[in-house]
């Protein structure tokens, strides 16, 4: 398949793929589907699939999208952000630590 042209088809691809959690980053942990219990520090997350949008015109509308696992659970999710200049810079430091990680 091609790769999705919009944050849209690139967030039903990857349900449709199994990632069915919705991550969330908060104190850099991940927290999924409202599970305040469980958190997965964002340094042990794999990074399955990234995919990088930039807006046509304006750099608001730069985003990122993560397929993402948790390794002690297994539980697959997505995690979707903007970045670049606008983007809150404790966020982009670890979007950037798993970015590097991608394989």
């Amino acid at each position: 398949m091609a790769s999705p042209e919009t944050v849209t088809d690139a967030l039903t691809l990857l349900k449709s793929e199994g990632y069915t959690a919705e991550f969330r980053l908060a104190d850099g942990h991940l927290r999924s589907d409202g599970d305040e219990a469980r958190a997965c520090p964002c340094d042990d997350v794999v990074v399955e699939r990234l995919y990088r949008f930039e807006g046509p015109s304006d750099p608001g509308d730069e985003m990122v999208v993560f397929g993402l696992r948790d390794p002690s659970t297994g539980v697959r999710g997505v995690l979707a952000s903007g970045f670049g200049p606008a983007a809150d810079p404790d966020v982009m430091d670890h979007l950037a630590g798993m970015a590097r990680r991608f394989a």
